[in-house]
């Protein structure tokens, strides 16, 4: 069960990151039933999925969202912390794209399959035979690892934040420090997320992912339109 869901995984990543991006969400969609209908043919409940909670959860989720719209008005308006969010690949679409983007691309291809794959069926599934710690630390360390292919892509795309990840200058960026320094970060924010699914479901930390990435299209595009601090 748990190579199996791995392997869906995997393929999934290929396919929304290199061979088809656009139909991302199509392709979750399918992987997200997959892993559920065998996590349920291997007798795990659905609470066990991280399905319950949901009012909790809403609460968690909707506070800490709110929480990073604010860090992110903050940080644009600051600017020495606005090349952080100066993303060419939110700044090179139209505005349509963005909404795509931002609407259809980050619930549906990104935020369902990671919560549910990483924090429902992989946690849900080792949980029952190996405990949290476990569930928690090989779920955490899989998300970051899940994180290389996009890594590669916001090296080229957000210098800036690459730099950030991996400790370096924007002008000397090493991509596989970008790259390690993501699945490290990534992974991090998997330990989080999994205890916010042990508290509010898996509603808290869908919400929360939700709200970092889709919001992140938005204030990039203000970003771009606000001066950069050399000028």
């Amino acid at each position: 069960m748990l190579l199996r869901s791995i392997a869906v995984l995997a393929v999934a990543n290929v396919l929304n990151n290199r061979v088809a991006p656009r139909l991302a969400p199509l392709t979750s969609a399918a992987a997200t039933a997959a892993l559920v209908a065998m996590a349920r043919r291997s007798g795990v409940p659905w609470q066990e999925l991280g399905f319950e909670h949901g009012r909790r959860g809403a609460a968690i989720g909707g506070a800490l969202a709110a929480g990073v719209a604010a860090v992110y008005t903050a940080g644009v308006a600051m600017p020495r912390t606005r090349p952080l969010f100066q993303d060419d690949r939110a700044l090179s679409l139209s505005r349509a794209r963005v909404l795509e983007e931002a609407l259809v691309q980050v619930p549906l291809g990104t935020v369902l399959l990671e919560e549910v794959g990483f924090r429902g069926v992989l946690h849900g599934t080792l949980r029952r035979t190996h405990g949290t710690v476990v569930a928690t630390a090989v779920s955490s360390a899989l998300f970051g690892l899940w994180h290389i292919l996009p890594a590669i892509d916001m090296a080229r795309a957000n210098p800036a934040l690459g730099a950030l990840t991996a400790g370096e200058t924007p002008g000397h960026l090493d991509t596989a420090r970008v790259v390690a320094g993501s699945v490290i970060s990534t992974a991090a924010a998997g330990v989080f997320f999994c205890e916010l699914r042990r508290r509010g479901g898996l509603t808290a930390p869908t919400l929360l992912h939700l709200a970092t990435n889709s919001l992140g299209y938005l204030f990039a595009r203000i970003a771009g339109k606000q001066p950069s601090p050399s000028k």
